[in-house]
């Protein structure tokens, strides 16, 4: 008989893809929320389709952009930090091999291997690829892996945006009468598919996250639409 094969992913490559769907989802969330809001507060203050184009394409473009540069920045701050401990890690390596050996015997008996299975384990692994050991056990890295702060940044910058061009489309391309109607049920109608799946890519309960998304984007639109208003009535 054959052995049975597995096609699951496991382990690091797994909560990597996870991490990364969940930052789409919620880079997402805040394109519709924020969007949502920009252009129903206009909306509460003139009905001019071009207005609402300009100020909805200006919050997506700048929404975006400043999605994308932080998560490129923080991204990179990060890949910094991973390269300069793998430095590190690398001189040690180098310098006091043995004592390297004993540390990483150490951290797989914490992880509940025998002493002897431990250092035959260590031994084996630091004969294959010294600093990848460490680097995956020391210290949670995958040298062959690191974070891209391109990859993250586009993402990003993507994510907003498709979820910016809801509000959007939603509230210049239906007639003036059913612009504001048809912004809010969609765009309540997105936040609680986005809500639904953070969700259950966490994991959790969908209901909670869902009534959170919805209240707080009903109440974002709310706000935005009111102080819209109250500027209209104000002749400004």
């Amino acid at each position: 008989m054959s052995e049975p094969t597995h096609d699951e992913n496991h382990g690091g490559a797994l909560g990597a893809r996870l991490n990364w769907l969940r930052a789409a989802v919620l880079g997402a969330n805040d394109g519709i929320v924020s969007t949502a809001g920009l252009v129903v507060g206009v909306a509460g203050a003139t009905d001019d389709r071009a207005a609402l184009l300009t100020a909805g394409l200006a919050g997506l473009l700048a929404g975006s952009m400043s999605m994308a540069a932080g998560e490129y920045v923080s991204v990179s701050t990060q890949r910094d930090s991973e390269k300069a401990a793998l430095a590190v890690e690398k001189r040690e390596l180098r310098e006091r091999p043995q004592a390297e050996l004993a540390e990483l015997t150490e951290l797989l008996e914490r992880r509940g291997l025998s002493r002897q299975v431990a250092r035959e384990a260590a031994v084996q692994l630091t004969e294959r690829d010294a600093l990848k050991a460490h680097a995956s056990v020391e210290l949670g890295i995958d040298p062959d892996e690191l974070t891209n702060p391109w990859h993250a940044a586009w993402a990003s910058f993507l994510a907003f945006t498709a979820g910016a061009m809801l509000p959007l489309l939603a509230m210049v391309l239906p007639p003036a009468s059913w612009r504001l109607t048809v912004t809010v049920v969609s765009v309540l109608a997105a936040l609680a598919l986005t809500g639904w799946s953070s969700a259950r890519l966490g994991a959790a309960g969908p209901g909670r996250a869902v009534l959170r998304n919805v209240a707080g984007g009903a109440l974002a639109m709310g706000v935005t639409y009111a102080a819209g208003s109250l500027l209209n009535a104000a002749g400004v």
